[in-house]
Parts: C-alpha cells; sequence; structure tokens
C-alpha cells in the first residue's frame, strides 16, 4: 500500500517557513548588515574614511585559507538546498518552478548577459556618485594573496552570491510571498529591500544600487518565471568586481 504524505501547507506554515529559511541565510546577514552600519556612522572616522573588505584572506598559510574559502562557499549555499527541498515538498520539481532547469540555455544566456550590462554599466555610475557623496564606504571586491587558487576561488565566490541571493531572495521569497497572498508591488518591495539592507555594510549608495537591482530581478522573475538568467546576470556581475579588482592596477578602482 502507497501512503501519500502530501498535504496542502497552511498559510501560518509558510509563513512560519519563510521566516526560518531567511534566519538562517540572507535575513540573518541583513540584520547583521544594519547593526554593521550603525556601527560605521557612530564610529570615529566617516563612513567614506572606512573599508568595506569582500573576499578577505583567512589565514596566512595558503592551504588552510583555500580550504576556509572553499567551506565558506559550500556552507553558503545549504540554505538554497533548503529552499529548494521546501518548495518540492509541496510543488513538486521546485526546478520547474524557479526555472532551473536547462530546457531553454541560449535564452538564459542572453537574457543573463543583457541583465549584466543593464545593472553593470549604471551601477559602475552609481558607486562613483555614492563615492563622491561620501555615503559609501571604500569597497575592497577581493583582498586574496597573489596565489594560484585566487582567481579559481573568486569566480565560485561569485558563482555562489549569484546562486544564493537570486534562488532565495527572488525565486523562493517572491514565489512564497505569493503562495501568501501578497500583492506584487509588496512582493518585489520586500525582495527589494531585503537585498538592499543586507548590502548596507558597504553604505547607503550599496543599498540603493542593490535595491534597484531587486526591482529589477524580481520584475523579471514574475514576467518569465525563471531565476537561472538572474543567476547568469549575478555571476557575470560579481566576476567581473571580483577578477577585475585582483587582476587590474590597485589605482583603478580608487573611486570605489
Amino acid at each position: 500500500m502507497t501512503v501519500d504524505l502530501a498535504r496542502p501547507v497552511s498559510r501560518r506554515t509558510i509563513g512560519t517557513e519563510v521566516l526560518l529559511v531567511l534566519g538562517v541565510s540572507l535575513g540573518q546577514s541583513a540584520v547583521y548588515s544594519a547593526v554593521n552600519i550603525i556601527g560605521r556612522l557612530t564610529a570615529d572616522r566617516p563612513l567614506s574614511q572606512q573599508t568595506a573588505t569582500l573576499n578577505a584572506s583567512q589565514s596566512a598559510r595558503p592551504w588552510l585559507d583555500l580550504t576556509y574559502q572553499l567551506l565558506n562557499i559550500l556552507f553558503a549555499l545549504v540554505p538554497v538546498l533548503l529552499a529548494v527541498h521546501l518548495l518540492n515538498r509541496d510543488r513538486g520539481d521546485a526546478r520547474l518552478t524557479l526555472g532551473l532547469d536547462a530546457r531553454r540555455p541560449g535564452t538564459d544566456l542572453g537574457l543573463g548577459a543583457g541583465l549584466a550590462a543593464l545593472i553593470g554599466i549604471p551601477g559602475l555610475g552609481l558607486f562613483a556618485l555614492a563615492a563622491w557623496l561620501g555615503i559609501n564606504a571604500n569597497v575592497v571586491p577581493a583582498d586574496l594573496p597573489d596565489i594560484w587558487w585566487a582567481v579559481p576561488v573568486l569566480i565560485l565566490a561569485a558563482a555562489q552570491n549569484a546562486i544564493l541571493e537570486e534562488i532565495v531572495v527572488v525565486g523562493y521569497l517572491v514565489t512564497r510571498l505569493r503562495d501568501l497572498g501578497w500583492r506584487i508591488g509588496a512582493v518585489i518591495a520586500a525582495s527589494a529591500v531585503l537585498r538592499g539592507s543586507y548590502h548596507l555594510y558597504q553604505g547607503f549608495g550599496a543599498f540603493v544600487g542593490n535595491a534597484i537591482m531587486g526591482v529589477v530581478f524580481s520584475l523579471v522573475f514574475l514576467r518569465t518565471k525563471r531565476v537561472l538568467p538572474l543567476v547568469i546576470a549575478h555571476t557575470l556581475l560579481d566576476v567581473v568586481a571580483f577578477v577585475g579588482y585582483a587582476s587590474l592596477p590597485r589605482e583603478w578602482f580608487d573611486w570605489l
């Protein structure tokens, strides 16, 4: 005899699930980022004279540093697996729900590249403006040693950021908030504000830029029902930022 374990999921259960998923992932990051920006604003130096470092070295010993970097990337993806698992529970194949399948590789790649250009080029101008206004910290996208594994790790870190953020903050969150009956405008605003919030540690320019990116990406997901182009776009943006910073002369990035 086969037992059917499937059952309707209540709104209360979905709401609790969303809070738990965000609590172990980017919602937690948003809270820490809010505390961080308060600390920066109350420090004895202006925000524009402070530094926010991404992809920092974890150890002076290269093999141990590499181990830490890979473990950080690996465990950062666990909330993604959790979100997909929970969607599988009541929606069947979450890859289809989120648009993570490989049915449209050419379209996904083209849309992803287009979104990267759409977000990336104006984003540079916004970062420059934020730096000029003094409302951002000095962002250091990569601070790894000059070693053979630095660029591969930065590429993996870029992909990890993209997978985590786009699947959890767009694919999963937008889907679940729609399940809860939220209106489209509120769904987009929630996703965008969350994205901006966990970038607050970089400053207010980063908040605004990432919130705008969140609006665009949420609209694209709602229209296409596919998160894969967003993952591609985000990966391209971060690879250019991380690897470019690590590879090009530092004076090119003084405006960050």
